[in-house]
């Protein structure tokens, strides 16, 4: 049982009504593990349509959860591996997968990571967007966050989490938000709603993490990794305006709202293609929607009906966004 978990001192939230709004999902899993051509595909459990963990999930998982800082994160590297498991940005229906680089299936060099690493659905760091602290604009994917809690997630594992801060991981010139939270059902989290609790509590904590994306890199005989604001890391209301920002940037990029099509890249090894349906802009796919799709609780989104800016993702109108 689960009962009130409190949030930035008087509010509180009520983390079962959360839990119950978590989609009900089949998670299957296609191919070989350890292949180019292994996928995690969410499905619906009931009409065993793919669900698209980027579009098709809310990041935010009640109506409450925005004022208490608490999104869905979904789970793709679990705590305690290595292999870089990421969602499919440029593949319909976005499934996980595990990234390719130089030909080879990848995995961190430096060992295996101490908190689960995952992503925001419904963010998008827009690569034309230049960040006004960070002076650097975005990596074209959704918003990656390290959650620290105690249990171990599975890959495609939804999470609600409480956002506690952020980094900004300057990688290759481009802006790669760190975002750090807590499972809401961590028996931390009550105790845990801004990065200086974190300090308090849990000291050295943050300076791990920033550690670790400072240095993954050198054992592949890369430079360390620099970082943005000089390193520090933001509280949880800069996260949070973080979220927002990459939350707008992703209406309008299902919106419509963006530059030409451009031609799709290249494809690569054995790795599944993205379909050609309808132009390719930035290597991102996704479904077409509008904004009443987005007011449902369930997935309802099966197919996606255009791959732009080398994405995929919906096509959606202004009512679907409505939340």
């Amino acid at each position: 049982m689960f009962g009130w978990l409190g949030i930035g001192g008087s509010n509180t939230t009520n983390v079962e009504e959360v839990i119950h709004a978590i989609p009900k999902l089949q998670i299957e899993e296609i191919g070989e593990k350890s292949t180019f051509s292994y996928r995690v595909q969410a499905k619906c459990k009931d009409q065993k349509n793919n669900v698209s963990m980027w579009h098709d999930i809310k990041l935010f998982p009640t109506p409450d959860s925005r004022s208490q800082n608490i999104v869905n994160m979904i789970n793709e590297i679990p705590r305690c591996s290595r292999k870089k498991f990421e969602i499919a940005t440029n593949e319909p229906g976005n499934p996980i997968k595990q990234d390719v680089k130089k030909g080879q299936l990848r995995e961190f060099s430096k060992g295996d990571l101490y908190f689960n690493y995952g992503c925001l659905p419904r963010t998008w760091e827009d690569p034309e967007h230049m960040h006004h602290d960070a002076k650097a604009k975005g990596d074209n994917d959704p918003l990656d966050v390290c959650e620290i809690g105690l249990r171990i997630f599975g890959v495609a594992e939804v999470v609600p989490v409480k956002i506690l801060g952020c980094l900004c991981l300057i990688d290759e010139g481009e802006a790669d938000w760190k975002l750090i939270a807590i499972a809401i059902t961590d028996p931390w989290a009550p105790y845990l709603n801004d990065v200086n609790d974190l300090e308090e509590k849990l000291p050295g904590l943050v300076d791990a993490i920033r550690e670790w994306f400072r240095t993954y890199k050198i054992p592949d005989g890369k430079p360390e990794n620099k970082f943005g604001l000089e390193g520090r890391c933001m509280n949880a209301e800069y996260a949070m305006a973080v979220v927002e920002e990459t939350h707008e940037s992703w209406k309008k990029l299902v919106l419509g709202d963006l530059d030409e099509d451009l031609p799709p890249p290249p494809a690569q090894g054995d790795a599944v293609p993205a379909a050609p349906t309808g132009g390719m802009r930035r290597n991102l796919s996704a479904p077409k929607l509008n904004l009443d799709d987005l007011n449902q609780l369930e997935p309802t989104t099966a197919t996606t009906d255009g791959i732009k800016r080398n994405i995929s993702y919906p096509k959606l109108n202004l009512s679907d966004l409505a939340e």
